[in-house]
């Protein structure tokens, strides 16, 4: 049999071969079914039956306890976390997700009414086209309809192509978790400002620990993993943290909130609520974003 012809026929078997210049070597865990011209041909083995569960499989319930839990190693007994479907491509929201702007409309959105309307939540005059919205100049900041307290929160963002402004004055606005805690949004490629105020920035608090900045224009990633701060009555029992990554390259490492953003002045905490709207500034810049998703964070080991 010429070496086409074999080639062809260990196609057609599903058969596997390895030649060394004319002999042939076997391949691991296989075995040779018969010599044709000097030559071998190999298949693997037939697959193992698969042997029985045990109560081994399911865990342990002779090893030692983990220090300060209920549980053992390997306990059988701990609860398994709920099943999550990632997005089908990279950035798209998971089975779990609340999105937020599927790039349709903002019905999870509102403005906060003023003077007599200052109770109502209002609806957006912030503009949707093609698959995304775009900060309206003086119609002010957006909340969601929807209270959130720790959270994953993806956002997609992009400053304006043509350059205007400098320093604060250029693509500035802002994601404001619970409304209260910053990550600056603002074009940060060859735009030189105070480092705690560029994009990135957990504003006046702490510079990103990189400038990952896009060129003006083009769409950049925001994906915050936010703790929020716990109160007892008026005093704060555990701060807040935000770990951050901007177009895939981490930020803050779970980095402790001063206290809820100001401008121009030393950060503070004052007690509030365990879950409050998520906030986009306006700044009085022409901002776009797409995108927008958030999960919200259990604990570990939380009984279905």
């Amino acid at each position: 049999m010429g070496e086409a012809a074999l080639d062809r026929k260990v196609r057609e078997i599903g058969m596997h071969r390895s030649v060394y210049g004319r002999f042939v070597r076997p391949l691991a865990g296989a075995m040779a079914l018969c010599f044709t011209a000097g030559l071998v041909l190999l298949a693997q083995p037939p697959a193992k039956k698969p042997t029985a569960r045990t109560a081994a499989d399911d865990g342990f319930t002779d090893t030692p306890m983990l220090p300060g839990l209920p549980w053992r190693v390997h306990d059988p007994a701990r609860p398994h976390p709920p099943v999550v479907t990632p997005g089908a491509t990279p950035g798209a929201a998971p089975s779990d997700a609340v999105v937020l702007f599927d790039g349709r409309d903002l019905s999870k959105w509102a403005h906060r009414g003023t003077g007599a309307d200052s109770k109502r939540l209002l609806d957006t005059k912030w503009p949707v086209r093609d698959g995304y919205f775009e900060t309206a100049v003086g119609t002010g900041s957006l909340h969601t309809r929807e209270s959130f307290g720790d959270i994953q929160l993806h956002v997609e963002w992009a400053a304006p192509r043509s350059i205007e402004g400098h320093s604060q004055g250029r693509g500035n606005s802002g994601i404001f978790l619970m409304g209260l805690y910053e990550i600056q949004v603002l074009d940060s490629y060859n735009n030189r400002t105070y480092a705690d105020g560029q994009a990135g920035a957990m504003y006046g608090q702490w510079p990103p620990l990189a400038n990952a900045a896009r060129m003006p224009g083009e769409w950049q990633t925001y994906d915050i993993v936010f703790e929020a701060p716990r109160f007892e009555g008026s005093k704060l029992v555990k701060p807040a943290f935000q770990t951050v990554f901007w177009n895939g390259v981490v930020i803050h490492n779970r980095k402790e909130a001063i206290g809820a953003t100001v401008w121009r002045n030393v950060a503070k905490y004052s007690p509030h609520a365990e879950a409050l709207p998520l906030m986009l500034q306006d700044h009085d810049n022409p901002v776009r974003y797409r995108n927008i998703w958030v999960r919200r964070l259990g604990n570990y080991d939380q009984q279905k």
